[in-house]
């Protein structure tokens, strides 16, 4: 069967030049299709999980009594929301890459103990968590005040009060615009080609360098697997707020 697969992925090189799936006949482009969307998924999932867990931290930090703590939060949330993803992934990776620590695996060449793909998730997960802080915040404030001065009059303290009732109530409210965000981080984890992460973008380059022919079939296979990446991301989020959703609260 796979035979006959790949034959025919050759005979239609041979009769469309235009139109050559060398992937799915030749295993070593194969393997850097797959290579290159497994890192994909990885940095997907990655910035994802951190993005939110900088949003989640901000916003508590946004309402926390230090005018200090305060401001730097919002010096963040300003800097990262103002400047492009992609002028904020060189810097990271070539400015403050410069003073990483090194170390060296063989005894001769020095490696940064943060790799380029480091970099990405750091630097993606900051650019996103900027967004992600705002909309936490818009669903907090969406909480009743009455139902923090309830919390506070049972003895809560104001990280439990945070964590046990304004957070999931907050939570509920926001998924709509945070879905929004997380669809947007996994498109924009694309720019990390920038910095040679072997993702599907970077793969697909240089897929189609080697084989001019194949830059057709590469753009039609990435334009696939970011809407099935997309579309995972859509409908997780929709099962989850479906599950949250409290009559009252949320959408």
């Amino acid at each position: 069967m796979i035979e006959l697969i790949q034959e025919f992925f050759r005979q239609l090189a041979a009769d469309y030049p235009r139109w050559n799936f060398i992937f799915f006949y030749e295993e070593r482009q194969f393997d850097k299709v797959a290579e290159g969307l497994w890192v994909t998924v990885q940095l997907s999932v990655f910035c994802i999980f951190f993005s939110v867990l900088v949003g989640v931290v901000g916003a508590w930090m946004q309402g926390s009594p230090s005018r200090l703590l305060r401001m730097i939060v919002q010096g963040y949330i300003q800097f990262f929301r103002n400047t492009p993803p992609l002028v904020q992934l060189l810097f990271f990776y070539f400015a403050l890459g410069q003073f990483t620590p090194t170390h060296s695996p063989d005894g001769w060449l020095e490696v940064p103990i943060i790799s380029n793909v480091g970099w990405a998730v750091i630097s993606l997960s900051l650019f996103a968590g900027a967004f992600n802080v705002e909309i936490f915040r818009a669903g907090i404030e969406a909480v009743p005040e009455s139902t923090r001065e309830a919390s506070d009059s049972l003895g809560f303290t104001r990280l439990q009060t945070y964590g046990y009732i304004v957070l999931p109530l907050a939570l509920r409210i926001c998924l709509p615009s945070l879905n929004n965000n997380l669809v947007n981080l996994v498109k924009t984890t694309t720019q990390a080609f920038a910095i040679a992460v072997p993702e599907m973008l970077y793969q697909s380059v240089t897929i189609w360098n080697d084989y001019p022919s194949a830059q057709n079939p590469m753009m039609l296979v990435l334009f696939v697997v970011y809407i099935l990446l997309v579309g995972v991301v859509v409908m997780s989020m929709n099962r989850w707020e479906r599950a949250m959703k409290i009559p009252g609260y949320g959408t």
